[in-house]
This record gives C-alpha cells, structure tokens and sequence, in this order.
C-alpha cells in the first residue's frame, strides 16, 4: 500500500465516527440499522445466493441438489457451446439481489458499488496478468440520461481488487435498442446485430489478451454475447463474463423471483 493510500485510509478510519453518527449505517437492501456502512443486515446476507459447485464447466451454471461431480456440462451447453470461456457470477438474482440492483442502478446508489464488486471479485477465476476489465457499454442517450455506466463503476472496483486493467472505452454501442424483456432469441439477435462494436482505436489493444467482461445483472445472455462476439472478432483471446446477479431460476429451490427491468 502506498503512501497515499495509507493516507487516505487514515482519514476515512478518522471521519467514520463522524460519519456514522451524521448518517446512521443502515442496510441497502431493507433499510435496518446495520454496525458499519458498507455491509448488509444479518438477514438480508442470508437473502443472498451464492453459486456454487457442482457447476457446469462451460458456464458455471450451478447443477444443484443431488448432482454428482461427473456432470461436467449442462443441458443448454450442451445444445449450445457457449462463445463465452466461462461466468463468473457474483450471487444469484433473489429478491435482495434485485434490490441492490434496482437501487444501485436506478436509485443511483452508486457507494454500492464497492459491496457488489467484492462478491463479483470472489467468482473471478485466476488469469493473466495482462487482463483487461471491460465494461458492457450503455449508449451515450443513456449514459447522459443516468448519468453513470453501472458496469464501469464495478469495473473500477475489480481494478482496485487486483483482477485485471480497467479499459472503460474499448466497447460502443453504435445505436440505442430497446428492452429485450419478452424477445425470443432470433428477436433479440436482431435488435443487437452490429449494435455494439470494439472501437477501432482499442483493436490493437485487445488483440491476444484476456478479457473480463463486465455488467451488473446476467439475463438471457443476449447483450453480453454480442459483447463477446465483438470482442473476439477484434482478436480477443478468452473472455470471461462477470456480473453481480445472474438470472437461473431454475438454480433456486425456493424463493419467489422476480425479473429484472432492462
């Protein structure tokens, strides 16, 4: 740690007192009174579902209960090898995950994004030490209008977490699309064909390298295959998709799911 950061950690160790009697630390999630800020309650961290193994080589798509050891692909894999070389997802979407979502995203509740990065940076798996982070871009009409790319910001947090270089500009995407809410495949393939590219400027740059690719929630796979499909032509080595919250019912037992907004 350097000078600076040892500085800096100082300061923010000192202000915390402060800070905390000013604005009382409370959940993100639910809103209770929590120790410190940066956390969550009790029970919302057991509201959280974290992928685990047995899980499918490919995509890390978790087998569940009474799966054995030798079932190494799923099903959908299986009719289908996956572009990606792999998901490294941070929880599964529950009810709690959708509400650091929506409020980090939509709430801009943007001091979330160094607790979702953590549990992001938990599921990436070991890579070169010269791998990229990139972010799934948003359209500059969007961007403008939120104010933040959601996937940057975790991006940023991956960075500082030692899982690879931030290169925050290397996708684009080239016109505004719709929601993919209700789309079948065919559907969605044509609504994002050409619509996100690798800047000409960043070809050199990611040609032969590693790739983490980031975004926020994993839904039909839709938006993060035309990332990864740009980012292959452009001469990409591997790239892994990385993102807080993934969308597999059928991985949870029990809970009521509800879809995420696009």
């Amino acid at each position: 740690m350097g000078r600076l950061a040892i500085i800096g950690k100082h300061l923010r160790d000192g202000a915390a007192p402060v800070v905390d009697l000013v604005y009382p630390p409370r959940c993100p999630a639910c809103g209770d009174a929590i120790g410190e800020h940066g956390g969550l309650c009790q029970e919302c961290w057991s509201g959280l579902a974290i992928p685990g193994d047995p899980s499918c080589s490919l995509c890390q798509r978790p087998f569940g209960e009474g799966a054995s050891e030798q079932e190494r692909i799923c099903a959908p894999c299986l009719g289908k090898k996956p572009i990606h070389d792999g998901i490294a997802a941070g929880t599964l979407y529950t009810d709690v995950s959708r509400k650091l979502v929506l409020g980090f995203k939509h709430g801009r509740k943007i001091g979330l994004a160094p607790l979702l990065a953590r549990l992001m940076a938990a599921r990436v798996p070991p890579g070169s030490e010269g791998r990229l982070i990139v972010p799934v871009p948003l359209h500059r009409w969007r961007l403008w209008t939120r104010g933040f790319n959601q996937a940057a910001l975790l991006g940023r947090e991956l960075e500082r977490a030692g899982r690879g270089r931030l290169v925050v500009d290397a996708l684009e995407r080239t016109r505004a699309t719709p929601s993919l809410g209700g789309m079948g495949a065919k559907a969605r393939a044509k609504v994002l064909g050409g619509a996100i590219k690798v800047r000409a400027t960043m070809v050199a740059q990611l040609k032969g390298r590693d790739i983490l690719l980031v975004d926020d929630v994993l839904t039909s796979g839709a938006t993060s295959e035309a990332c990864v499909r740009a980012l292959k032509r452009a001469g990409a080595k591997s790239v892994v998709i990385c993102c807080f919250s993934r969308v597999l019912d059928e991985a949870l037992v029990s809970a009521k799911q509800q879809k995420p907004s696009q």
